[in-house]
């Protein structure tokens, strides 16, 4: 049997640990995964593009266990009272390829992403950051503010959206943290200025410059999250030529993130090499670093590790039938064949459509 765990069920799981718990135990399982980088194989997403958005697929796997997660993106979707992001998985055991567990990803990628930006911003940022600006304030941004404010102990939030419905509803929904001063600024500029930190998390499927040079200040760490397909940025060109850029997995951010903008042969250095202590975080106090994250797979693997684990401990989720078990493996047939005491009149004719539409 396959272990499913749905939406209500994954709820039901970070609402019981709370999210800042969750927040911070995944990073762990991302960290520990990012630290045996060479157990993975690893390639670049596959996607699907049209006018609308982009579905795409995302596999990793450790030799013992392979994961894939589906997901979508589609800035236009919130018009239609539809997720602009969503997304469902799988982990699988390589031995056998059987499914081990068949989940929701849309809460859980909500984690993972937080988890990463602010797993890699302990290395980046400077250790007595407590400002964060955060533009862009739709579904992703109150675990942006959770996983800064827990892990790196962010106090003052600067927020800034073009939708003021959205950095409303940020604010009220942080209100559960009362040490977290949450400020809602009337420009980029406004939010930006003097900040330690900025999350940028848009949505629009643009060459989009939402940060510009000019409102970068020297030690400022840029943690890009909204940047993530090709045609789509945030940060201006001459930002990240000023910058050290951090990348999860270089071939798939040349294509997806905002260095789709630079050279081929521009430097940046993947972050499994910090988090194996192959070279430092942070170089110096006036440094500009930027996390130019696009979100890669084996980040998926690690949600859905923590997820079947946290599951188990804490007896969630629901087995299903999701692969056939005849008493005759040889024999699949069995499971759809008639008994014998079934009828064998004809069953009337059914027109049905075939074309689509």
């Amino acid at each position: 049997m396959t272990l499913f765990i749905d939406v209500d069920h994954a709820a039901t799981l970070y609402s019981r640990l709370g999210i800042g718990r969750a927040i911070r135990e995944m990073a762990e399982y991302i960290q520990a995964d990012y630290q045996r980088w060479d157990a993975f194989e690893k390639s670049p997403r596959t996607a699907n593009h049209s006018a609308t958005g982009v579905i795409e697929l995302m596999p990793a796997d450790d030799g013992r266990q392979y994961a894939f997660k589906y997901v979508n993106g589609h800035p236009g979707n919130p018009a239609r009272q539809l997720l602009t992001v969503m997304a469902f998985g799988v982990l699988a055991d390589v031995d056998s390829g059987y499914p081990l567990l068949l989940s929701e990803l849309t809460l859980t990628t909500a984690v993972r992403t937080a988890a990463t930006s602010a797993l890699v911003a302990q290395s980046l940022a400077r250790p007595e950051s407590r400002c964060m600006a955060l533009i862009g304030n739709g579904a992703q941004s109150e675990f942006q503010a959770i996983a800064f404010h827990e892990m790196l102990g962010i106090k003052q939030l600067r927020i800034f959206d073009i939708d003021a419905a959205a950095s409303r509803k940020l604010k009220h929904n942080l209100q559960a943290w009362p040490d977290l001063e949450v400020i809602v600024a009337h420009s980029v500029r406004e939010a930006v200025k003097g900040a330690d930190i900025v999350t940028t998390v848009t949505a629009d499927k643009a060459y989009a410059t939402i940060l510009t040079p000019d409102l970068i200040e020297p030690g400022m760490h840029l943690n890009a999250v909204g940047g993530d397909c090709p045609g789509k940025t945030e940060l201006h060109a001459e930002i990240l030529r000023r910058a050290r850029v951090i990348v999860e997995f270089e071939p798939q951010t040349r294509i997806e993130g905002d260095i789709q903008q630079l050279p081929k042969d521009f430097p940046v250095t993947e972050y499994f090499r910090i988090a194996q202590g192959l070279e430092p975080g942070r170089q110096g106090a006036e440094q500009i670093t930027v996390f130019d994250s696009v979100g890669f797979a084996l980040e998926d693997f690690s949600s859905l590790r923590y997820l079947h684990d946290l599951a188990r401990e804490h007896a969630i989720g629901e087995p299903i039938h999701l692969v056939p078990t005849p008493s005759d493996i040889k024999d699949l047939y069995q499971l759809i064949a008639p008994s014998p005491e079934a009828s064998v009149a004809p069953a009337a004719s059914v027109p049905r459509q075939i074309a689509a539409g």
